[in-house]
């Protein structure tokens, strides 16, 4: 756990790891930090925002304009957090954010956030070994964003192979890691 609460900004897109992002809102939570959730259209089909909203007592953010957000809920959000991980990261928002796309709030979010970004990738085995995601990788690492590596492991495809996400453990850890760094 850190030494200090910190603000982080949790971005949640479709894929069947949502649920373990469950368990890193409430293990951030319980460590002290605060923290917001921005979901996609296609997360909503796996996790739900009001599982979010009870573990870390806030609204959860799923679109892209807001009335009660003048300036945008992006930028809000991006100006308010210490750090933004995003996951899971499907093969979908790693290439959005590779090519600078921005068309839903999490996708937005990763353009106007300015403080470290990590992505936790989480996709089929097939997928993970595309070359097209393997650019896509080598891009946001180049351009300075922070890749939580998979793991090896079953997958809900039913299939076994890379593209398990990392544990809410190395999550939370990567997480954290960041506020020990240059600011």
């Amino acid at each position: 756990m850190s030494s200090m609460p910190h603000e982080i900004l949790i971005g949640v897109t479709g894929g069947i790891a949502a649920y373990k992002t469950a368990a890193v809102v409430s293990r951030l939570v319980q460590n002290g930090h605060g923290v917001s959730v921005v979901i996609t259209r296609h997360a909503r089909q796996f996790v739900g925002p009001v599982t979010f909203e009870a573990l870390t007592g806030r609204p959860v953010f799923c679109e892209l304009f807001s009335h009660s957000q003048p300036l945008g809920p992006h930028i809000d959000l991006a100006q308010r957090a210490d750090v933004c991980c995003i996951a899971p990261a499907t093969a979908n928002i790693l290439g959005k954010a590779a090519s600078g796309i921005a068309d839903d709030l999490v996708s937005t979010l990763i353009l106007a956030f300015t403080g470290p970004l990590l992505f936790a990738p989480a996709m089929h085995c097939h997928m993970w070994n595309k070359p097209a995601v393997q650019r896509n990788l080598a891009t946001l690492t180049k351009d300075g964003y922070q890749i939580i590596q998979p793991e090896e492991g079953w997958l809900s495809c039913r299939h076994r192979g890379m593209g398990r996400m990392a544990s809410p453990e190395r999550i939370v850890a990567a997480i954290e890691e960041t506020f020990n760094g240059p600011r």
